[in-house]
C-alpha cells in the first residue's frame, strides 16, 4: 500500500468514526436533561472563629450546621452504618469550618499513624468533598485521620490528582468514645464561583472505618447504576460574601547540592566535586477566586522521593515515571486527556515556567510555557521505541480549553501543544469530547494532529524523516456502565506519523480495537465476598500496512472480601507480531492483597507464560514473583519491602534473571518531620551463550537516599539529604560511583 492511499484510508477512518460519534451523540444533546436540584442545607455564618486543636469546645460549634452519617455505601449498599457520625459545618468571610465527631465502641481498635501527608490510605479517615462550581465535573476533597494528618485531592470527571496540594489547617485526638477532627479550609486555598451573595456548592461527608471489612460510611446515599459520583453530591448554600485574602502567594526557595563522581566512572579516581547553589522563587496569583496565575524564575523543579526501580530488561517501549514536582502538578487534571498527550516528565530540566489555571463559568483553561535545558525525545514506532536525549534548548508551550455542556458531567475540549529548539519543532492540536447521555452510559472522544522536524542530524541517526512530517491520532471509547452489568467498545488508531513529544505515546502506526463485557455481583457485610465480578475482553490491533500486530482473548475476574482482602486472576490467549514474525502470547496472571491487621498489609502477584524475547526476536517463555509487605509498628515507624524476581527462558534455555528490590523505612517524629531511607538494588543475571549479541554476564546497580524532612505545610519544608549510586558487572564488584548531599528550604508567603 503506498503512502498516499494509507493517508487516504487514514482520513476515510477519521471522517467515518467522526460521523458516527456525531450521529450516536446528536439525539442526545438537546434532549439530555440534568439530574433534579436537591434542597440545600444552609450553612451559617459565625462571626468568632475557631480554634483547631481537635477539642471543639468553643461556643460558636453550637452555631453550626449539624449532620450525621447514616449510609454505609461500600461494601453494603445504603445500609445503616456500623458508626455513628457526627458532622458540624459552618463558614466565616475567609474559612470553611468542619468538625466531626468520630464515635467508636472500640477505640483501642482505631488505625492512626503519624505519617507524611497524603500517606493515611491504610487509615481510618474523615472527609469533605466539596463541588465549588456546583457543575458536576470538579470536586475538591479534603481527608484527616484521626491524629489530624492531611490529605487532599481534587477530582475531575471522575479522574483522581492526589498529588494536588494546598494550604489548611487541621487537628485530631482520640478520645474514650472515638475520636475528633477539626478542619480549618481557607476560600484563598479554594476555587470557586466569582458571584455576589449566596452560593450553592455539592458536598459530601465520608468516613473510612477499616476492620476485618473497609466500610465506607456516607452522608448521602450512592446509586450504584450511576457512575457519576459528584452527580449525586448533596447541596449547601452560604458563603455569602466569602473571600480569598489579597490571593497572593510566594514560594521563595534555596536548593543546595554537592556532588562527586568517579573519573572514568567504576575504574577512576575521585573528582574534585561540584557544589551548585540554586536560589529560586513560585509566586501565585488568583486574580479571581477561580484563576490562577503561576511564574517561576530559576524555580526548584526537583522532587525529593526517589522513582521506584523498574524492571527496565526486556521492554517493548519507554518507561513511564509520575510527576512529583509541584509547579506541574497546579491544575494538573485540566491538562488530562484521552490520548497521553499531555507528559511533564518529558520537560527535564527546566529554568522557568508560566502558568496560568481555573475556570470562569462553564470555560476552564490551563496554559502553560516552560524553557527546558535538556531536549528528550522519544522515537515511537509500531511495535518498539528508542529515545536520546540532546544538550539543546527548547521551549514547551502548551494550551488545554475545556467546555461545559449540558448538567450531565458532558465537557467539549481543545489541546494545543508546541515544542520548539534549533532546527526543531513539535506541534500539536485537536479537540475532544466527553457526553454522558444517562448515570450509565458516556462516549469519550479524541482526535490529535501533529506536524514535526528533527534536527537534521539526530533525524539520521535514529532513522526518523529527515524533512517535516505530520500524522493523527484517534481515540474513541463507548461505555456503558450499571451495578450487576457494563460492556464497553475502545477504537484508538495513531498514524506512523504522529508525534507528541510534550506527550507520552511510546507507540504509533497502529489500530486497536477493544470489546468488553462485565458482569457484577455485590453483598452487603457477612457474606463470603462483598464484590465479585467476571470480564471477558478481546483485543485486536493492526498496523497501518493492515498486519496483525496483536490479538488476544483475556479472562478477568475480580474478588473482595474480609480481613480487606482482594484478587484479581487473569487469564491470557493470543498471538503477537514482532519484526515480522508472529509469536504465541499465553499468560496467567494474579495478584492478592491482604490486611489482617492496622500494621500489616501483604501483597503478592504472580505470572507465567509465553512471551517474545525482543532482543534476540524469538519464542520465550517468563515467570515472575513480585511479593510486597508494609509493616508499622507503633505510631511512628513504617518499612515497605518490595521484590521483583523474573526469569527468561528461550529454547536453549535460561536467557537471564532479574532481581529488583526497593525498601523504604521511615520513622515519623509527628506530624511535621520524618526521617526516611530508600534502598534499591538491581540484580541482572544473563546466560551471555544464549544472547545473538556480546553482552556482559552481569549487571547490579545499589542506590540509597537518606533523607530529612521537616514540612509546616507543603511550601514550607525543609528537606537534608544524602544518595549515592554503586555500580557493578562480572567482574567489578559493587563499587560507589558518585556520592550527593542536598539541601532544600522551602517558605509559603501567603498575602
Amino acid at each position: 500500500m503506498d503512502m498516499k492511499t494509507r493517508r487516504d484510508r487514514t482520513a476515510s477512518d477519521i471522517i467515518t468514526f467522526v460521523l458516527f460519534l456525531f450521529m450516536v451523540c446528536s439525539s442526545h444533546f438537546l434532549t439530555g436533561k440534568g439530574t433534579d436540584e436537591k434542597q440545600p442545607h444552609r450553612v451559617p455564618r459565625i462571626d468568632g472563629g475557631i480554634r483547631i486543636d481537635g477539642v471543639m469546645d468553643e461556643e460558636v460549634w453550637s452555631q453550626a450546621l449539624k449532620l450525621e452519617l447514616n449510609y454505609e455505601v461500600n461494601p453494603g449498599e445504603n445500609i445503616p452504618p456500623p458508626v455513628q457520625t457526627e458532622v458540624f459545618i459552618a463558614h466565616t468571610n475567609t474559612a470553611l469550618y468542619i468538625g466531626f465527631h468520630a464515635y467508636d465502641p472500640d477505640p483501642s481498635a482505631i488505625r492512626a499513624r503519624y505519617t507524611d501527608r497524603d500517606k493515611i490510605v491504610s487509615d481510618d479517615w474523615v472527609s469533605i468533598r466539596l463541588d465549588t462550581f456546583n457543575d458536576q465535573r470538579r470536586a475538591y476533597t479534603f481527608y484527616c485521620n484521626p491524629l489530624g494528618i492531611q490529605a487532599d485531592l481534587v477530582d475531575i470527571q471522575g479522574q483522581s490528582n492526589d498529588s494536588w496540594d494546598t494550604i489548611w489547617a487541621s487537628a485530631g485526638r482520640i478520645v474514650s468514645q472515638g475520636y475528633i477532627v477539626e478542619m480549618s479550609i481557607p476560600f484563598r486555598s479554594l476555587r470557586f464561583q466569582r458571584k455576589k451573595g449566596e452560593q450553592v456548592w455539592g458536598f459530601d461527608l465520608v468516613r473510612r472505618y477499616p476492620r476485618n471489612l473497609d466500610h465506607t460510611i456516607g452522608f448521602i446515599p450512592r446509586d450504584r447504576n450511576n457512575s457519576c459520583y459528584i452527580c449525586q453530591l448533596e447541596k449547601m448554600i452560604g458563603f455569602a460574601g466569602a473571600r480569598a485574602g489579597k490571593n497572593i502567594e510566594i514560594f521563595p526557595s534555596l536548593s543546595a547540592l554537592f556532588t562527586r563522581e568517579r573519573e572514568g566512572f567504576i575504574q577512576g579516581e575521585w573528582g574534585k566535586g561540584d557544589s551548585q547553589l540554586d536560589p529560586g522563587v513560585t509566586a501565585q496569583w488568583s486574580f479571581t477566586p477561580n484563576m490562577m496565575l503561576s511564574a517561576a524564575i530559576n524555580p526548584d523543579f526537583s522532587h525529593v522521593e526517589a522513582d521506584v526501580a523498574q524492571l527496565d530488561i526486556n521492554t517493548q517501549f519507554a518507561l513511564y515515571y509520575p510527576e512529583k514536582r509541584p509547579f506541574f502538578l497546579e491544575g494538573a487534571s485540566i491538562f488530562s486527556t484521552p490520548l497521553d498527550a499531555i507528559y511533564t516528565r518529558s520537560l527535564a530540566d527546566p529554568d522557568w515556567g508560566i502558568k496560568l489555571t481555573g475556570k470562569q463559568g462553564p470555560h476552564a483553561v490551563g496554559i502553560y510555557s516552560v524553557r527546558d535545558n535538556l531536549t528528550n525525545f522519544v522515537f515511537p514506532g509500531s511495535q518498539t521505541s528508542t529515545s536520546t536525549s540532546m544538550d539543546m534548548k527548547s521551549i514547551g508551550n502548551v494550551l488545554r480549553y475545556r467546555f461545559d455542556l449540558g448538567k450531565r458531567a458532558s465537557t467539549l475540549g481543545l489541546l494545543v501543544t508546541d515544542r520548539e529548539g534549533k532546527d526543531y519543532f513539535n506541534r500539536l492540536a485537536g479537540f475532544d469530547l466527553y457526553w454522558k447521555f444517562t448515570g450509565r452510559k458516556s462516549v469519550n472522544f479524541q482526535l490529535l494532529g501533529s506536524q514535526t522536524r528533527y534536527p537534521l542530524e539526530t533525524a539520521r541517526e535514529n532513522t526518523q524523516p529527515e524533512n517535516s512530517f505530520t500524522g493523527t491520532a484517534l481515540d474513541f471509547a463507548f461505555m456503558h456502565s450499571s451495578r450487576n452489568i457494563g460492556y464497553q467498545f475502545f477504537y484508538r488508531q495513531v498514524g506512523p506519523g504522529f508525534r507528541a513529544d510534550l506527550g507520552y505515546m511510546p507507540q504509533v502506526g497502529f489500530r486497536r480495537y477493544i470489546a468488553t463485557f462485565i458482569a457484577a455481583s455485590w453483598k452487603n457485610p457477612g457474606h463470603w465476598y462483598t464484590f465479585l465480578n467476571v470480564q471477558p475482553v478481546v483485543e485486536y490491533e493492526e498496523d497501518h500496512e493492515n498486519h496483525l500486530t496483536q490479538k488476544r482473548f483475556y479472562f478477568l475476574s475480580n474478588y473482595y472480601g474480609p480481613l480487606q482482602s482482594y484478587c484479581q486472576l487473569r487469564g491470557e490467549l493470543g498471538k503477537k507480531s514482532f519484526m515480522g514474525e508472529v509469536f504465541d502470547i499465553s499468560q496467567g496472571k494474579a495478584y492478592a492483597r491482604v490486611q489482617p491487621s492496622g500494621s500489616l498489609i501483604l501483597t503478592f502477584s504472580t505470572s507465567i507464560g509465553n512471551q517474545i524475547d525482543f532482543v534476540n526476536r524469538r519464542q520465550g517463555r517468563q515467570f515472575t514473583l513480585n511479593p510486597m509487605v508494609t509493616y508499622s509498628t507503633g505510631r511512628h515507624f513504617s518499612m515497605s519491602l518490595d521484590h521483583v524476581y523474573q526469569r527468561f527462558n528461550v529454547d536453549a534455555g535460561r536467557l537471564y534473571t532479574a532481581n529488583v528490590s526497593n525498601l523504604t523505612a521511615i520513622y515519623q517524629f509527628n506530624r511535621r518531620a520524618f526521617l526516611r531511607t530508600i534502598l534499591q538494588y538491581v540484580h541482572y543475571d544473563y546466560n551471555a551463550g544464549n544472547y545473538t549479541f556480546p553482552i556482559d554476564p552481569e549487571f547490579k546497580h545499589l542506590f540509597t537516599q537518606v533523607l530529612f524532612s521537616y514540612k509546616v505545610n507543603p511550601q514550607t519544608v525543609l528537606f537534608l539529604g544524602y544518595s549515592d549510586d554503586h555500580y557493578g558487572y562480572l567482574q567489578t564488584p559493587l563499587t560507589q560511583t558518585n556520592r550527593t548531599f542536598f539541601l532544600k528550604i522551602g517558605y509559603a508567603l501567603v498575602l
